[in-house]
């Protein structure tokens, strides 16, 4: 839902047009054979070639000494590189960056659709594609926990930290068994949810009123105090979305690093 698509006014004699569950539900823009194809697919879409093309780009033929686009495309690869995966893994994080680098760059392009004209939609605001990554980062963490320590020590790994008295296992391990099987990929996927979700609906609410408090010369001065809201929010939202793909990336680097460790 945009502000002009309703023609209510402030002392019009008609309620706030607030935003609603509609402002994040879409009719599907078009069908391939059963697949319903809607807004936040294509923008999804559109991220993942965004990302794809850009590295596979800068990459395809690699120069010794690199023009402006390949530089570009390295010092944006060396950030989450060295910045996250060596930071957080160590030595061992070399065969996981294409993962962390994907992951980051394609989250922040998710996010950053919020402020891009006609899109006007943070992809990662719908559940169902920070559960899809949330799931990735499941599957790739659990998958390298058993590779490197085997059943037995993989699950000593994900339920028995080492250094501790033997009695405070007896409450420790179950707990330590529901949160990185289960608390883990729900809290990463609702933290980007819940972020993007709420500063979405931030936006639309002060574009919203901005919209409607026109129309008379006291609703004017109303209509250019929430013009500025959105403006300083919509700042604000630009450095959120890059945070969380910051923050998801770092938590999946964690999560791999915990995965490697030996088990006790």
């Amino acid at each position: 839902m945009l502000a002009f698509e309703t023609d209510c006014h402030l002392f019009q004699d008609c309620g706030f047009p607030a935003p609603s569950v509609w402002s994040f539900i879409f009719e599907p823009m078009f069908t391939v054979g059963p697949v319903e194809v809607n807004k936040a697919m294509v923008l999804a879409f559109i991220s993942t070639a965004l990302v794809v093309g850009f590295f596979w780009k800068a990459f395809a033929r690699p120069k010794v000494v690199p023009g402006k686009f390949q530089l570009l495309a390295e010092v944006l690869y060396d950030f989450v590189r060295r910045g996250i995966g060596r930071e957080v893994i160590g030595k061992k994080a070399e065969p996981f960056v294409p993962l962390l680098v994907s992951l980051f760059f394609f989250i922040w392009i998710m996010n950053i659709w919020a402020v891009i004209p006609m899109a006007q939609l943070p992809a990662t605001s719908i559940i169902a594609y920070p559960a899809a990554l949330a799931l990735v980062v499941w599957v790739t963490y659990m998958t390298v926990t058993f590779k490197t320590n085997g059943f037995v020590g993989g699950i000593r790994n994900l339920c028995v930290p080492g250094g501790l008295p033997k009695g405070i296992y007896v409450i420790l391990t179950p707990i330590e068994f529901v949160s990185n099987i289960f608390v883990r990929p729900f809290t990463l996927a609702v933290r980007l949810f819940a972020n993007m979700f709420a500063g979405h609906l931030l936006i639309l609410t002060f574009i919203i009123g901005t919209w409607y408090t026109l129309g008379t010369v006291v609703g004017a001065f109303y209509s250019v105090t929430s013009l500025i809201m959105t403006l300083l929010i919509t700042v604000f939202e630009l450095f959120i979305q890059a945070l969380q793909a910051y923050v998801f990336t770092v938590l999946t680097a964690t999560y791999l690093a915990q995965a490697l460790e030996e088990a006790h």
